[in-house]
């Protein structure tokens, strides 16, 4: 299994209030985390880093995780402990009042992947069923998708498209949704910030991810399109291909 994280301010932002990595455990088990912080000035910044400093370090000592059970409860207790400090942090500093960051968190092992999501950020899987979006934005506009009062098309250009319905840090609690899959040879996993996921089209994530390239180069690829694209927001991606050793990647 091979991993590769990047991120990029865009063209717009003053900064960079995304954040993210691949982290392995004491098993070889990977950790891949894209934080899409927001908040005043610079808070969103703090938020994304604080969720990914804290869980790296607790899955650098992490062992043992044999299900998929054991992986959802360990991305389920240590996310609602991190969603507890930024609560706390933004109640204790005036200037992060209302900060917070989406989170897409994958624990992926040699036989499934355990994905927890938080926001609109989005975690996708291309296999020999298709590609498939793994995750529900939680977005005012996704909504009312869901319910029929607007359209897919509608909701492309809809002036409210970046209310965040759920996020860390913003309550007490937080609902996160899991799911697990079967990740196999040949497969990809890609991980993104709405800033790629706004500004690339499916068959282009498709025909990028099947290509021949290597994936820093698909990475790059991707963010390149994002920015030709506007690239009013920042882009962050994490590409996972599940390969044997002799394959490119």
């Amino acid at each position: 299994m091979k991993a590769f994280f990047k991120t990029d301010q865009g063209r717009v932002r003053q900064n960079n209030e995304d954040n993210g990595g691949v982290f392995q455990n004491k098993d070889g088990h990977f950790l891949a985390i894209v934080a899409d912080g927001m908040g005043g000035h610079l808070a969103g910044d703090i938020a994304s880093e604080m969720t990914v400093r804290h869980l790296k370090d607790l899955w650098e000592q992490a062992e043992g995780l044999q299900t998929a059970d054991q992986a959802e409860e360990w991305l389920k207790t240590h996310i609602n402990q991190v969603n507890k400090l930024l609560f706390e942090h933004s109640k204790n500093n005036p200037e992060c009042e209302g900060m917070g960051t989406t989170i897409e968190a994958i624990i992926a092992t040699d036989r499934f992947t355990s994905v927890a999501h938080v926001g609109d950020s989005r975690s996708y899987i291309l296999n020999e069923s298709g590609f498939q979006q793994l995750t529900e934005d939680h977005t005012l506009v996704n909504e009312l998708v869901r319910s029929g009062q607007i359209s897919k098309e509608d909701a492309e250009h809809h002036p409210r498209k970046n209310v965040i319905l759920r996020a860390l840090g913003t309550e007490q609690e937080i609902k996160i949704d899991f799911k697990t899959i079967m990740f196999e040879e040949g497969d990809f996993l890609l991980l993104c910030s709405d800033g790629l996921s706004n500004k690339v089209k499916e068959q282009e994530m498709i025909q990028i991810l099947q290509n021949e390239e290597i994936l820093e180069e698909k990475a790059e690829t991707l963010i390149k399109i994002a920015n030709d694209n506007g690239g009013e927001d920042n882009i962050t991606l994490i590409i996972v291909a599940f390969d044997d050793e002799n394959e490119r990647g």
